[in-house]
């Protein structure tokens, strides 16, 4: 065994010889030298952004969970039989939501929202999916991104709700009023996730004898997987990573259509769901082969 080696066969570092007082502890450095309190400014600067972070990751959690519960109350709407009690309660809960926007939009006041984006973007495009999901079932059209933007200014007298007087980003110290913008990337992946909600909406509406609703939602899935493609692979990585996704869920549509059109007269309206169950799982098996 080598004289440099210890018991263990680890050789030994070049500090292991040195007296534990005279190690390279910090004696002889000013605590009060200018590169010091330097560092130490640095120090407290990075500390508040990586707590300011932690505090959007938990607020973006929260936006989620809330959304997808308006998402699951809103699928109830196609086996409820007031529609408009289900509407008034989802709205209800996108308030709650909106609020936590708002603690969002005053943790950014005075950031750059880009540097924080990566917190927050699960939390928004979960958002926009639960906006333009209620907005679909009211309207049958899809939600604008300025309409969306438009609901997510915030001013302090009236407690987060919605202010229809145009502000800057960030805080409006003359006016207390806070606005959060929602990005084209965050727009887009949450409309392409919509899609799949479509999707499990046209089979319940399938399920229940709803002949109608299938074929609106093929129409819409139709102009919005165009829109995607149009953008293709030139837009962003995870917009382009959905249109496969996307241009499943319009095959399943499309797939119940064809069944509810050229079979629908022949079958009885509650043996629909199930021929639709057995086509979709013969797509996803010739899918998974190719």
């Amino acid at each position: 065994m080598s004289s440099k080696e210890g018991s263990g066969g680890f050789r030994k570092r070049k500090h292991d010889n040195f007296p534990h007082n005279q190690r390279r502890e910090g004696k002889d450095v000013n605590s009060s030298s200018p590169v010091m309190l330097a560092f130490k400014s640095f120090q407290q600067e990075l500390d508040a952004r990586h707590d300011k972070y932690e505090r959007l990751v938990k607020l973006s959690r929260d936006i989620t969970v809330e959304s997808k519960r308006t998402i699951f109350l809103l699928h109830r709407i196609t086996s409820a039989p007031d529609m408009e009690e289900i509407l008034t309660e989802s709205e209800i809960k996108l308030d709650g939501v909106r609020q936590k926007i708002l603690q969002v939009a005053q943790e950014l006041s005075g950031e750059d929202m880009h540097q924080f984006h990566r917190a927050i973007t699960t939390g928004l495009q979960e958002y926009v999916e639960a906006v333009s999901f209620q907005h679909f079932i009211k309207t049958r059209s899809l939600i604008s991104m300025d309409e969306i933007n438009k609901q997510l200014i915030f001013t302090t007298e009236e407690c987060g709700k919605e202010n229809k007087t145009p502000s800057s980003d960030g805080q409006d110290k003359q006016f207390g009023t806070w606005r959060l913008k929602i990005t084209p990337v965050d727009y887009l992946l949450g409309v392409a996730d919509l899609t799949g909600e479509l999707m499990r909406m046209c089979i319940n509406s399938v399920g229940n004898g709803d002949i109608d609703t299938p074929f609106e939602v093929s129409q819409f899935l139709r102009q919005v997987y165009d829109g995607f493609s149009f953008i293709g692979n030139t837009g962003p990585y995870e917009v382009s990573k959905k249109l496969y996704t996307l241009k499943q869920s319009l095959a399943k549509v499309e797939n119940a259509c064809y069944a509810l059109k050229v079979r629908g007269s022949e079958i009885p309206k509650h043996m629909l769901a199930d021929v639709f169950s057995v086509k979709t799982e013969m797509i996803d098996q010739e899918e998974g082969i190719s």
